[in-house]
């Protein structure tokens, strides 16, 4: 098989082997991350959350778009960690670390941006429930 042939093999060819490689992706992540697992978890509850307390619209997006921009950072970090591991050989390297510290400096900043929008929907509800 020729190169040429090895990089048609991998082409994605039409939307149905698109969304195939990109499920594909969703669920390595799922199965082999340990932190998109605890975030997947969470979402749950956030979304149980959304439910119990009857959030509005408004507050569904914010915390839709919470859910939705952890798990794709989260993504995109393990992303980066591959690669970087992959052309590091797995060896330490003064710029690998930097950019897997960056890239899970991104997931954090994400991540305080949905902790903080949950505190806001969620407080006040809590607060009225208990006083």
């Amino acid at each position: 098989m020729d190169s040429q042939d090895n990089k048609r093999k991998w082409k994605n060819r039409d939307l149905l082997s698109s969304l195939d490689f990109a499920l594909t992706g969703i669920f390595t992540a799922i199965k082999e991350e340990r932190n998109m697992r605890k975030h997947a978890v969470t979402s749950l509850l956030v979304l149980l959350a959304g439910i119990v307390f009857q959030v509005s619209r408004i507050e569904w997006l914010f915390l839709l778009l919470s859910i939705f921009l952890v798990i794709a950072f989260e993504i995109l970090n393990s992303a980066i960690e591959n690669v970087v591991d992959l052309a590091s050989h797995y060896h330490f390297d003064m710029l690998a670390k930097k950019a897997k510290d960056m890239a899970a400096g991104a997931v954090l900043v994400v991540s305080l941006f949905a902790a903080v929008t949950g505190l806001i929907i969620f407080i006040p509800r809590i607060w009225d429930l208990l006083f």
